[in-house]
């Protein structure tokens, strides 16, 4: 795994504050999404690292921001970053980090406006989905600009329209896995994030779930969503090609990721409802450590 700096370098970041700000979001990214930094350490090509990073770290930062329930606060925000993307300056390192990586990799700021946006209204005033239709409308408004702000500094200019709607699918398996494996987490918090409509033909209701109810008719449901979300995984597949070629080995190791998250909230069953369904520790380490050893061998 090459330095910090040398990845820096390798970017042909050599001014010491913008180096500083990169550096800034990096450790913003460890703190709070350990595995994929790890994976961009270990597997992307170094003069990527710092563009992603600063990506994954304003992804977080609008998220952070729209589920705080702070009022004003994501208003306060997106003026913040309309004015940095047009006069380079902000108060926070990682918002000028971003602005910087947005600059110099040509990405469209459109992705970033639709983002803004979405957080205000998909997320920030999340009350569910009443039927498929609403989970796709939230994915197109808040989940797929989310990802391309971040996977859209791959790409010089930004992503072409085959490798965004490559993200998009990505996208949609990846909210499918993580609402199942949050499903207890969310219920908690008063979250609901399967369709009714899907509750409604299984004949289970929002209190079963809520209850962590262990019926026949509530292991139908989950099973029938676990099945969605494997499905959208395979046609999510070809993300892998359409990555940059220094990103493909990052893609093979968060679908294998999603893919065994999946796994365990099918084997968890109802079991799902009563405590959320991680990644594990020995799992993930052990499909990193397999893809660096690819990476070094075809190096």
């Amino acid at each position: 795994m090459p330095t910090w700096r040398a990845a820096l370098t390798a970017a042909q970041l050599t001014d010491p504050a913008l180096r500083a700000d990169c550096t800034a979001a990096a450790r913003r990214v460890l703190r709070r999404e350990q595995a994929p930094y790890l994976a961009l350490r270990l597997l992307a090509a170094p003069e990527l690292q710092p563009w992603l990073t600063a990506g994954l770290a304003f992804m977080n930062l609008v998220d952070d921001v729209a589920e705080s329930g702070v009022p004003g606060a994501l208003e306060a925000l997106t003026g913040r970053v309309d004015r940095v993307l047009a006069e380079g300056d902000d108060p926070d390192p990682v918002v000028r980090a971003y602005a910087h990586a947005v600059a110099e990799r040509g990405l469209p700021t459109e992705w970033i406006t639709r983002f803004l946006a979405g957080a205000g209204t998909a997320e920030a005033g999340f009350a569910g989905f009443a039927t498929e239709a609403d989970f796709q409308a939230y994915v197109d408004a808040y989940a797929w600009p989310g990802v391309v702000v971040f996977t859209g500094l791959q790409y010089p200019g930004g992503p072409d329209p085959e490798q965004a709607a490559g993200w998009r699918r990505f996208v949609d398996a990846a909210q499918r896995v993580d609402f199942l494996a949050d499903l207890a987490g969310d219920l908690g918090d008063g979250r609901l994030c399967l369709p009714a409509e899907r509750l409604a033909a299984h004949g289970v209701s929002r209190a079963d779930l809520e209850g962590a109810a262990d019926t026949p008719a509530v292991r139908a449901l989950l099973a029938a969503e676990c099945a969605r979300a494997r499905e959208a995984l395979t046609a999510a597949a070809d993300v892998v090609d359409l990555a940059a070629p220094g990103l493909r080995p990052v893609g093979r190791v968060m679908t294998e990721l999603m893919a065994h998250q999946l796994a365990a909230v099918e084997r968890a069953g109802a079991g799902a409802l009563r405590r959320d369904v991680g990644y594990g520790v020995v799992a993930p380490l052990r499909i990193l450590g397999r893809a660096w050893r690819e990476r070094r061998r075809a190096a």
